[in-house]
């Protein structure tokens, strides 16, 4: 009888390896379909993605709101509906924002865009003839300075502006404004997740307890916790301090009066976001951009002002922003945002931080793990 059933198993592990084998088989085979049928998931599903990072960008304001709310009367209706009118009140704030950045940032960013562009020629002949009067032995008649200057007119910034790619620029307008109902869908996907997240995050809870064993399922729970924090907190504080910075740039270069101070404040915050690398992109070509059109006294003004500010945001404001560091080294910053741009890109090189954050907490708790055995033994 145990050798009938030991007999069964054994031709029912043969069965399953062959399945999987030919499963497998035809996955490869059919790469191609199903490559395409995951896209095709991930576009339906992505309003859904969409809603999910709304939701997870907006819970920590709306919870902070629902709590002053519910300091109201017990009895009244603000106080029973804390939740809903905490999120409808963020949701309000984050619609005023992108109603005053499209009235007053977005006119004045590609005004100066324009401009720049037109006027291109004019500032690239009149920096030619400032370097040509120069002595001959200044760095700037340098034969890598003048082969740098003479490669940006190479650059056809017109080819942005043609008929052809404002066509393009209308088709990509049209193409948005039939993603809209996507937009929709999302906001409401965010609204509703934001209602019922205690419901949804008791779920997976359950699902969690019931899938691993206790000590697992506490691990894996501790992980979620601080990985949450580390993101939020990274994300929440980098787009704060990004904002702050562009304000600040844009105020400073007005006053100094640089040409285009708002787009390159704007810039200089954008680029904020990514850790080292963006900050050094960004301050270079506003000091490129500052040398065309304001002269060399007026880039090399610029270029100390944008450091200093630069610093201040490094030594006080970002501190007071972020609150606790992120206990990484800089050399592993550096590493991982590499890494991250070298694969994914701009989003790779804004997230590789806290992923670079979580895994090294995940290893340092691994080690700790191993020794503590190793005592043990």
């Amino acid at each position: 009888m145990e050798e009938k059933k030991r007999g069964i198993s054994k031709w029912f592990y043969w069965f399953l390896l062959g399945v999987a084998i030919i499963i497998v088989y035809k996955l490869l085979d059919n790469f191609g379909q199903i490559g395409e049928w995951f896209r095709n998931l991930f576009d339906i599903l992505m309003p859904f993605i969409v809603g999910l990072i709304i939701a997870y960008l907006f819970y920590i304001p709306c919870r902070k709101i629902e709590s002053w709310y519910k300091k109201a009367k017990k009895k009244s209706l603000l106080h029973k509906r804390a939740r809903v009118f905490s999120i409808l009140t963020v949701y309000l704030i984050a619609f005023i924002l992108i109603a005053l950045v499209l009235r007053f940032v977005i006119p004045a960013i590609s005004t100066s865009i324009i401009d720049f562009v037109n006027n291109f020629g004019n500032y690239y002949n009149d920096t030619m003839k400032v370097i040509e009067e120069l002595p001959e032995d200044s760095i700037l008649k340098n034969e890598y300075v003048l082969n740098a200057v003479q490669s940006i007119q190479q650059i056809d910034l017109q080819q942005f502006m043609n008929l052809e790619k404002i066509g393009e620029y209308a088709k990509g307008a049209i193409n948005f404004a039939s993603g809209i109902f996507d937009i929709f869908v999302a906001f409401i996907v965010s609204f509703y997740l934001l209602l019922e997240r205690k419901q949804i995050l008791n779920f997976f809870r359950k699902l969690a307890k019931a899938l691993f064993k206790r000590q697992t399922y506490a691990t894996l729970g501790n992980y979620f916790n601080q990985s949450n924090e580390i993101f939020f907190r990274f994300v929440a504080s980098q787009v704060l301090d990004g904002i702050v910075v562009g304000i600040l740039t844009s105020i400073a270069m007005s006053i100094i009066g640089v040409k285009y101070a708002v787009l390159l404040g704007f810039m200089i915050g954008l680029f904020n976001l990514i850790p080292y690398f963006g900050a050094i992109i960004a301050i270079v070509t506003a000091i490129v951009i500052t040398l065309f059109t304001g002269g060399f006294t007026q880039a090399l003004i610029m270029a100390i002002v944008v450091i200093i500010l630069q610093q201040i945001d490094a030594n006080i404001i970002n501190p007071r922003i972020v609150g606790n560091s992120l206990e990484i080294s800089p050399l592993l910053v550096i590493f991982a945002v590499t890494i991250g741009g070298a694969y994914f890109g701009v989003l790779g090189m804004f997230l590789a931080v806290p992923v670079a954050t979580v895994l090294k907490m995940m290893i340092e708790n691994y080690i700790d793990y191993k020794n503590n055995l190793t005592k043990v033994k």
